[in-house]
């Protein structure tokens, strides 16, 4: 079953989530998927994943430089 996970984040720009990318993208693999709405006024990250948990996103979004917090 697959979760999806949501995250108010600081990354506000394209160029930022061009650096993230293959992070994001080797964290989550081929089992789900990830994207950035930077219009959202939280920066809003959302995640599909059957395997991650939130901890390990904010981590490394924190460990790359930016803010990153859960939504409930």
């Amino acid at each position: 079953m697959k979760t999806i996970l949501v995250f108010k984040t600081s990354v506000h720009q394209k160029d930022e989530v061009k650096k993230l990318r293959p992070w994001l993208n080797k964290l989550v693999n081929t089992n789900g998927c990830w994207n950035f709405d930077l219009e959202d006024c939280d920066k809003i990250l959302r995640v599909e994943t059957q395997s991650l948990h939130a901890p390990t996103i904010t981590s490394l979004l924190k460990n790359q430089g930016f803010y990153c917090e859960e939504l409930h």
